[in-house]
């Protein structure tokens, strides 16, 4: 199976790395496809694959008693399963599972460590990125504690945006109700509330992203951060 080249990858973590740190990498760069709600890491269970997204959305939540909460997104920005593998944990509480379908590379644990024991540069870069997500992570406690749903509506729908290609979003009341640990009811609502001062547009299983900047304006300082030092960090680097 050919492996991908430096210059086509979409992955954007892949593309900061050195040419020499990507080559390490290149020769166990397996091509997958990601299915709607797929479970790509079971909680506390040994996390041996990891996934570079091209395409698609990967939620990490916090699960208890088949209630999930989500705390942590990853697209094609980043690497799924890089927090228990750079800080050496064999497995994670949280449950990581598809959020919309899409295309990406997976690389064997063992074969990603033995880069990054090599690389220091390779280390540092994946350290960084782990910092942006737990900037995330803690970005969404905040906004879980101290905003109202249509703020933490808002953040997320910015979020999705920033992953996906156009301007439409494939998620439904359901999801979203899943994704943001409230009733369908109050998900419906907030949507309704969005639609009605021009910053969305709701279809059938699908919100489309009308004004950026109104939404922004909901979030109260929630987006931007994690997204700010990803930049600095990363793709600055």
């Amino acid at each position: 199976m050919p492996r991908p080249p430096h210059s086509t990858v979409r992955n954007r973590l892949l593309r900061a790395m050195a040419p020499e740190d990507f080559a390490r990498l290149q020769p166990h760069l397996d091509p997958l496809s990601l299915q709607l709600r797929e479970v790509v890491i079971a909680p506390d269970a040994p996390v041996e694959e990891l996934f570079f997204l091209e395409s698609g959305m990967v939620s990490i939540s916090a699960a208890h008693n088949e209630r999930r909460v989500e705390v942590g997104l990853v697209g094609s920005e980043g690497l799924v399963g890089a927090v228990p593998v750079a800080l050496d944990c064999l497995t994670t509480p949280q449950v990581y599972f598809v959020q919309l379908s899409g295309e990406g590379w997976s690389i064997g644990r063992g074969a990603l460590c033995a880069a990054l024991d090599e690389s220091p540069a390779l280390r540092r870069l994946l350290l960084r990125y782990v910092h942006t997500l737990i900037v995330q992570i803690t970005q969404t406690a905040y906004a879980h504690a101290s905003l109202s749903l249509e703020s933490r509506l808002a953040r997320w729908l910015l979020m999705c945006h920033d992953r996906t290609e156009g301007d439409e979003l494939v998620l439904t009341h359901e999801f979203l109700s899943m994704m943001l640990g409230v009733q369908r009811a109050g998900v419906t609502l907030a949507i309704q509330n969005l639609e009605g001062a021009g910053r969305i547009r709701a279809k059938r299983r699908r919100i489309e992203v009308l004004d950026r900047a109104k939404l922004l304006a909901l979030t109260n300082g929630s987006y931007g951060t994690p997204e700010g030092e990803y930049a600095r960090l990363i793709e600055g680097a």
